[in-house]
């Protein structure tokens, strides 16, 4: 059996990392503490080195800090008041003006539109690039939620994220420190049972 040593990684770090990995909304951020830019930069740059089908780069990220994220709160609060009709729910558009103002860091999860690979490769490529941030995020103790609701999948919001008709945003990723004893469970049916081996 191999032996620790004989991989280039620490193995059993990655994969308590993996299994580490969980999702906290803003309710659960610790009020007050920033993240360092510096460290904002590096889950991006590490969201950078997703995998991506003809070298595309598709992802596109907007951050929100300090002031910013009141700026994306009126946005989003707003923008969901306008376009939601007999459907608005004042309860969501309290929500929306608040989740902003609980988080340290917002990124805009934006997929830039080409017609050389099919759209579906796109949005699996800036799925890996989020993953690769939140994986970033847990190794470095901050709290991350990928959020797709709001304004996600209204039209007219794209361009306040620099984004073309064509193109296509893909929520928001919140991040925070995680507040004193905040904690996210979760659980995996087995593995056997998704799997199936074919060996003959």
């Amino acid at each position: 059996m191999a032996e620790a040593s004989d991989f280039p990684f620490d193995v059993e770090q990655i994969n308590r990392l993996l299994h580490e990995r969980r999702s906290m909304q803003p309710v659960q951020f610790a009020p007050d503490r920033i993240i360092p830019d510096e460290i904002i930069q590096q889950l991006l740059e590490n969201a950078n080195w997703a995998p991506t089908h003809k070298r595309t780069e598709p992802w596109r990220f907007v951050v929100f800090s300090g002031a910013g994220l009141q700026k994306l709160a009126t946005f989003q609060s707003e923008t969901y008041k306008q376009h939601a009709g007999e459907k608005f729910q004042q309860a969501k558009y309290e929500k929306l003006a608040q989740m902003p103002l609980l988080s340290s860091h917002a990124i805009a999860i934006g997929l830039k539109r080409t017609d050389e690979v099919p759209e579906v490769e796109e949005v699996e490529a800036v799925a890996c690039a989020v993953q690769n941030l939140h994986l970033t995020a847990t190794a470095y103790g901050l709290a991350g939620f990928w959020g797709s609701g709001g304004v996600t999948y209204i039209e007219e919001a794209k361009a306040f994220f620099g984004l073309a008709p064509t193109d296509r945003l893909l929520g928001i990723f919140w991040l925070g420190y995680p507040k004193e004893g905040a904690t996210a469970r979760s659980t995996r049916k087995p593995i056997a049972e998704k799997v199936t081996w074919v060996t003959e």
